[in-house]
């Protein structure tokens, strides 16, 4: 039986840096630049602590003591919020931007 928490816990770490923690700190930066509407700064009243929530249950997924299945459905849902992240912060930039002519 091969071990599949392996490969999970490389993407689910690659998943938050990548598709959480980059986005999020380019759309703050964008924000702190004023070259976007501010409308999408209120997007990162929520897409902020969906990072932050995928971080916590990444890091408790690398650090799970319960079993394989624990720390797998923690990766899970730490790639989940980074996923409903990524669609808050940018795809609602995209939409403001386009109905705003930005």
């Amino acid at each position: 039986m091969t071990n599949s928490l392996g490969p999970l816990r490389w993407y689910a770490g690659l998943a938050v840096v990548f598709f959480g923690i980059v986005p999020a700190v380019l759309v703050t930066l964008l924000v702190i630049d004023g070259k976007t509407p501010g409308q999408v700064g209120l997007l990162l009243i929520g897409g902020i602590p969906l990072v932050l929530a995928a971080i916590f249950f990444a890091v408790r997924g690398f650090a799970a003591a319960d079993g394989p299945e624990q720390a797998a459905r923690h990766l899970n849902l730490s790639m989940a919020l980074v996923a409903g992240a990524d669609v808050l912060l940018l795809g609602g930039n995209a939409l403001i931007r386009m109905a705003t002519g930005a």
